[in-house]
């Protein structure tokens, strides 16, 4: 991905997909394994998709132990909270000059498309914030990652998380463009609506096995 002259990777972040410690929201209905497999195939259709973008670095910003594709770097996450571990993980996955886009591993229906579309919004903007259905957001991008430390003090994981997202934003001086909405998967009831959107994919057909499509 070369936008506004500069290059731009895409940084994953991710929880190793372990019972117990990930999509523990999603029980029940699911046990603590289903709410695993779901994760793991969630993380690696992301992960797949980037694989087949253009962009110039990827890299997983991990919690715990996780073996990406060929061709990725990965890098640790730090910090107490969410907040302090995406502000932190945009600085720690700075690379040179290259613009930062970074996602979750909640939204597998992500396609190149939609990250081609919120990478080519920084050509007009200093960031480019892609909302949750849920009033969060699922994707940022930052002309210069050293202004994700502006997320530092944002409270997370809530209904206004993407108002605020925007306020530190522009609070810090960058000009901000949206970019497009999907629905991330928190809840079982996210479930079949995202997996509708996937078609013929891990995670698909997870949430099939389980009934829940």
């Amino acid at each position: 991905m070369i936008e506004h002259g500069r290059a731009v990777q895409i940084v994953v972040v991710a929880k190793e997909p372990r019972p117990g410690r990930v999509k523990t929201r999603l029980c029940p209905p699911c046990t603590p394994q289903q709410a695993s497999d779901l994760a793991g195939a969630a993380l690696a259709d992301t992960l797949d998709t980037v694989s087949a973008t253009t962009a110039t670095r990827r890299v997983l910003l991990l919690e715990g132990a996780y073996q990406p594709p060929a061709g990725w770097s990965v890098v640790a996450q730090r910090g107490s909270g969410l907040a302090e571990r995406l502000a932190n993980g945009f600085v720690d996955t700075a690379y040179g000059t290259t613009s930062t886009l970074l996602i979750g591993m909640d939204t597998p229906q992500v396609t190149t498309a939609l990250l081609d579309e919120v990478a080519g919004g920084l050509s007009d903007a200093d960031a480019v914030l892609a909302p949750a259905v849920d009033g969060g957001w699922w994707a940022l991008a930052l002309r210069i990652p050293a202004c994700g430390r502006l997320l530092a003090d944002v409270p997370m994981s809530q209904a206004e998380t993407g108002e605020l997202t925007l306020k530190a934003l522009r609070a810090g001086g960058l000009s901000v463009s949206s970019g497009p909405p999907l629905r991330d998967v928190d809840t079982a009831a996210d479930l079949p609506p995202v997996a509708a959107e996937c078609g013929d994919t891990r995670f698909a057909r997870a949430v099939r096995a389980l009934g829940l499509s």
